[in-house]
């Protein structure tokens, strides 16, 4: 069996929700890589208005946010195991964290404030590795999603970098996290539409 056969068959043993989540950073790795294929790093660091971020800074706001998320989605799916919170699933979440996850999606309709420094866009030199970086991640993440299978995804929790007060569980976190992802990657290629945008 090829490489490519044998990695088909392993997201169908997972469980839907978690087979969607693998769909979901491929998709967010394919819309990446065709938004910066071609630009240059002036391009890259271009900003349509002062308070505005550039296609760069928003790859860099996804991977510090998600650089906050993987020990505790680590740590959640460790003591997952060890507490043997299993489920096959269907799965039922929480209302009011699957209601903000919806609130996110694009085109946004409410702005929100970055919540504290860990969040804020981090450009890496040369800039492109920052776009690079971002596409790792998605592996990470989707690696994050097998090693999840067979625990109960509503069950296990874990509590938000945002605030020790805001809790979610795991399937929730990786919902958090592909929804957030989309959100920005919709910011990143409106600059590029921007008039004024360099050629």
């Amino acid at each position: 069996m090829s490489e490519s056969g044998g990695t088909a068959t392993a997201a169908k043993a997972l469980n839907a929700e978690l087979r969607d989540y693998l769909r979901q950073w491929e998709e967010a790795k394919s819309s990446a890589s065709r938004l910066v294929e071609d630009l240059s790093d002036e391009q890259l660091l271009w900003t349509p208005s002062p308070d505005g971020w550039s296609i760069a800074e928003c790859f860099g706001h996804l991977n510090a946010t998600v650089e906050a998320y993987f020990p505790r989605i680590d740590r959640a799916i460790e003591e997952g195991r060890a507490a043997g919170l299993l489920g096959d699933g269907p799965f039922r979440h929480g209302f009011l964290m699957n209601r903000f996850i919806k609130m996110l999606q694009p085109p946004p309709r409410r702005r929100f404030k970055v919540p504290g420094p860990i969040f804020q866009p981090k450009v890496d030199t040369p800039v492109r590795d920052t776009c690079e970086r971002f596409l790792s991640h998605q592996d990470s993440l989707a690696e994050r999603v097998r090693r999840a299978d067979g625990l109960d995804l509503a069950r296990v929790r874990l509590v938000s970098p945002v605030s020790r007060w805001l809790r979610m569980s795991l399937g929730q976190c990786f919902s958090l996290v592909a929804t957030h992802q989309r959100r920005h990657l919709w910011q990143a290629a409106r600059v590029r539409d921007t008039a004024g945008f360099p050629d």
